[in-house]
């Protein structure tokens, strides 16, 4: 079940349907064709984002984001904009309650899923946390956030605690100092090796423990230069393993 639900809006066909299909595996999609048609859908059920076109017909998107300001079940929705330069610099830039990105037009989509996906991550985190059980510990499925996305959202936040993903009988501990993994271990493997072991892990369970630390050091990697690492070790080991061309 998807943790997120983002309120895509564009008066352009085309464009609201190719962001709606490049977030889809990320995030409940909702779609509005204008400003007018986005605020009834904002009103009657609250979206956790909204990504907006600025320039549309009737109700803009400033106009839209200055409504739901107005109102106190929207007042705090986190919004990113797509508009042309000019725009951002003379319409928009004064904005900044709530505002998380603007998306200067043209863009590629692959680039705005990639920006708004750093945002999702984050609320489905902040959603964890209001559910959790126990105080400074969150809880998930590996099926609601992966390790890749617990990993980069980590970073990004700059958090310090211990992330601990298990998959049946096996599991892997890792340490975080201000978004940075200092430390790991899966079995009897350490380092960079035990993040290579599970990072492709996409069933589980997690824990995040802001409150646990280890003085130990294996890797010296930052966290996206360790994810890249990773990442490239199992593509060398595909590439290994796939049987040779006849």
């Amino acid at each position: 079940m998807k943790q997120v639900r983002v309120l895509v809006v564009d008066d352009n066909l085309q464009m609201r349907e190719l962001i709606a299909k490049g977030l889809e595996p990320h995030a409940e999609i909702d779609i509005a064709s204008d400003g007018v048609d986005a605020l009834l859908k904002a009103v009657d059920q609250t979206p956790d984002m909204i990504i907006s076109d600025y320039k549309m017909p009737g109700m803009d998107g400033r106009q839209f984001y200055e409504k739901l300001r107005g109102r106190q079940a929207t007042r705090a929705t986190p919004f990113i904009f797509v508009a042309s330069r000019s725009e951002i610099e003379e319409k928009l830039r004064p904005l900044v309650d709530g505002v998380e990105d603007y998306i200067q037009k043209p863009f590629f989509v692959q680039e705005l899923v990639r920006r708004a996906k750093k945002v999702i991550d984050r609320l489905a985190l902040e959603k964890l946390a209001q559910r959790a059980a126990r105080p400074g510990v969150l809880e998930g499925r590996l099926e609601e956030m992966n390790i890749i996305d617990l990993l980069q959202t980590l970073e990004m936040g700059q958090k310090s605690g211990r992330l601990t993903v298990r998959q049946g009988e096996e599991y892997c501990e890792m340490y975080f100092t201000g978004g940075v993994c200092k430390h790991a271990s899966s079995g009897a493997q350490e380092g960079e090796e035990a993040v290579c072991r599970v990072i492709q892990w996409d069933k589980g369970s997690f824990e995040i423990d802001f409150s646990a630390t280890s003085d130990k050091v294996t890797i010296e990697r930052t966290t996206q230069g360790l994810l890249m690492e990773a990442l490239r070790l199992l593509d060398e080991a595909s590439r290994d393993s796939a049987p040779a061309e006849s």
